[in-house]
């Protein structure tokens, strides 16, 4: 099975099942103020990460340095403040998660973790053939 599929299937069954559940201990109302408190206050804060990170970006780029952390950092709010956006419990749980700084330093340091390759042993030489050239006057050209 497809997982993108999968997940277009799954992901709104975890929130009707999570709305249910917390609907019937909060009651109706209150669910919905919270769904519309946690988007709305996600999205305030997703802005201010945003534009931190932004500045953050500028200052590297003004010391010649490349933001790569900065940029996928950003992309990280955006799909934060998207996951905070569609109403539900279990997307603002993801989208909170990666719009705090830290637990965001610390998902892509897991994450990088996982793509980087152990350093390997570096040797001081290169491999390959050579050929002696004697040092004779008849083939030197001056």
């Amino acid at each position: 099975m497809n997982p993108i599929l999968f997940l277009i299937i799954l992901i709104p069954a975890i929130e009707i099942y999570l709305f249910i559940k917390i609907g019937g201990q909060i009651g109706a109302l209150t669910t919905i103020l919270l769904i519309f408190s946690t988007a709305i206050l996600g999205i305030y804060y997703a802005k201010y990460e945003g534009l931190n990170t932004l500045k953050s970006g500028f200052s590297q780029l003004s010391r010649n340095e490349t933001p790569a952390y900065e940029v996928i950092s950003g992309a990280a709010i955006a799909f934060a403040a998207l996951l905070l956006i569609i109403p539900g419990f279990a997307t603002d749980f993801f989208g909170f998660l990666l719009i705090f700084p830290i637990s965001r330093k610390f998902i892509f340091k897991n994450f990088s973790k996982k793509f980087t390759k152990k350093k390997s042993e570096r040797n001081n030489f290169i491999d390959g053939d050579f050929e002696d050239i004697e040092d004779d006057d008849e083939n030197r050209k001056i």
